[in-house]
């Protein structure tokens, strides 16, 4: 079976210890995607880390680390696949020339809450068949440019899902995917990630 290696992301505990945390919502789609999840806390071993996954996640969280992006262009540069998931995404933006902007109207605890328009020559579109998407929305920040491909934004503009055409699979979405699992198609992402996974 493949492994799959998700990026924890830094937590308190409700004791106020220090914790790293790994969302059920993205175990459980790689593991009914037939793929074995494993945490990955990443530290200056990050590669030997990354050398023993067929693929990585980057799931959401709140602050851009340093060490997310060098272990991020470590796998981008093996072309090991590469899912980024709302901070994951902006990672992503942030390590190609992108920047970061706080906005306040798009946390929401809804599943569905806005359209995304995504372009046809996208390998994202090839993954959903369609150009409109409606998708769910529960970020504080939006990635501002990016060299990436921006291939979906919401109706307001904002980037929603990069890529990197020249890469297996290297793609990132704001939305939640694996929180959506009321509507099936948004498993595609997931088993696509893990089918391109060695």
């Amino acid at each position: 079976m493949k492994i799959i290696g998700i990026v924890t992301r830094k937590s308190k505990s409700l004791e106020n210890h220090n914790i790293n945390v790994l969302y059920n919502d993205v175990v459980n789609l790689v593991k009914k995607n037939k793929a074995i999840p494993i945490g990955l806390v990443l530290e200056e071993d990050y590669k030997e880390l990354i050398n023993i996954c067929d693929g990585i996640i980057f799931q959401g969280g709140d602050d851009i680390e340093e060490i997310d992006l060098k272990a991020l262009k470590y796998a981008y540069d093996l072309d090991i696949p590469v899912l980024g998931i709302c901070l994951g995404m902006q990672e992503m933006g942030v390590l190609f020339n992108g920047h970061i902007e706080d906005i306040d109207n798009h946390k929401k605890e809804l599943n569905f809450v806005h359209d995304i328009k995504i372009k046809t020559n996208s390998k994202l579109y090839d993954i959903f068949n369609t150009d409109v998407l409606k998708v769910n929305s529960r970020h504080k920040s939006v990635i501002k440019n990016t060299d990436l491909d921006i291939v979906a934004t919401s109706e307001e503009g904002y980037i929603e899902a990069v890529e990197a055409a020249n890469k297996k699979f290297f793609i990132g979405v704001q939305w939640h995917p694996e929180s959506m699992i009321c509507d099936e198609k948004q498993n595609k992402i997931f088993e696509n990630f893990i089918n391109y996974c060695k």
